[in-house]
């Protein structure tokens, strides 16, 4: 577990003294995310767990995400049509108006809380599962700079189907296969309760 966190904060540091993101224009992202809104909501809080909350995301990690949709290397029948037009400048204007806004709190199951909360700040070790929180803070608040997401107030459902296409091979676009080695260590109840967690995290 040392390990992998030594090496978790090696490729942070690394990441961090080279990513250069272009700068994008809030405002213009706004007019641009109208097409957005069906699936996310007009201030990026999605209506519906399928889709996630995009509102309060890091700029980077959006960036990362729609060039990847358009490139196919991350796989989606319903993001790969709509990234394919987007310039480089159009993701980061989306990318500067959805961190501009307030992601809502999310629900969170009591009977989960607990052991979610275990798992995020401690992992497990016997399975050698690392804490999330190692990546994604304490807080859920991600590292932008490193183009790793916000959990915080996140669809339950959404984070859990995250964790189980990494775990299953289905979502490849992880550096390293970081999440993929991570999610497979994980029981279905355990991606269960870490997803209700965080959708209550503030």
């Amino acid at each position: 577990m040392k390990k992998m966190l030594l090496t978790a904060v090696i490729g942070a540091t690394l990441v961090m003294s080279t990513s250069v993101t272009a700068a994008g224009n809030a405002k213009a992202g706004k007019a641009k995310a109208a097409v957005c809104a069906a699936c996310h909501g007009a201030d990026g809080n999605s209506p519906s767990d399928m889709f996630p909350k995009l509102a309060g995301q890091g700029e980077p990690y959006i960036i990362k995400q729609l060039t990847e949709f358009k490139s196919g290397e991350r796989d989606n029948a319903i993001m790969a049509p709509m990234a394919a037009a987007l310039s480089d400048e159009d993701m980061a204007d989306l990318a500067a108006y959805y961190a501009s806004k307030k992601i809502t709190p999310g629900a969170v199951s009591e009977e989960l809380v607990a052991a979610g909360e275990k798992i995020f700040r401690a992992g497990n070790k016997e399975s050698g599962l690392p804490a999330c929180m190692a990546c994604h803070g304490p807080t859920g608040a991600g590292i932008p700079a490193a183009k790793w997401p916000s959990l915080s107030s996140q669809h339950a459902a959404y984070v859990e189907a995250q964790l189980k296409s990494f775990a299953e091979g289905t979502r490849s676009n992880d550096p390293n296969s970081m999440m993929r080695d991570i999610a497979s260590k994980m029981k279905p109840e355990e991606m269960k309760a870490v997803a209700a967690y965080v959708s209550g995290l503030r």
